[in-house]
């Protein structure tokens, strides 16, 4: 028992300094009312601020059609050719930058791009169809 009570009055002021010590911020961090205080302020301004409407620019989903059509290209030509060395890892690199640039194109366009494995066939199916409804071709 007086083993207990030695290592408690030893081990008792040792924590209470740590809990402490926590307490003071060091010199490169700020003290947490600041912090508090500017993130209240900083969502107080975001909420006076105006929403700008960002206009809508059609040589983004031009620049977005031509990529999507030479990376189809791209992937058409791997396919045809069989003497291409690395052959299988340079269509599945290419098919995962179309799949890239079709989530792109669907967030232009209005499209829901749904959760799917990469490199999904009927993912990108549905994506593609879903774009030529709109009027999309590459």
């Amino acid at each position: 028992m007086i083993w207990a009570l030695l290592i408690l009055s030893s081990v008792a002021p040792t924590v209470l300094l740590c809990a402490l010590w926590t307490l003071i911020p060091s010199p490169d961090e700020p003290r947490r009312w600041r912090v508090v205080l500017a993130e209240r302020l900083e969502s107080f301004a975001g909420r006076l601020r105006r929403r700008r409407d960002v206009p809508y620019d059609p040589f983004l989903t031009l620049r977005v059609q031509e990529r999507l059509g030479a990376v189809a290209d791209h992937v058409r030509r791997l396919e045809e050719d069989e003497r291409t060395f690395a052959r299988a890892e340079r269509i599945i690199a290419s098919q995962l930058a179309y799949d890239q640039l079709l989530a792109e194109a669907c967030g232009l366009a209005g499209v829901e791009v749904r959760p799917a494995a990469r490199g999904d066939a009927h993912e990108r199916f549905r994506e593609e169809v879903e774009l030529a409804e709109r009027g999309w071709t590459w």
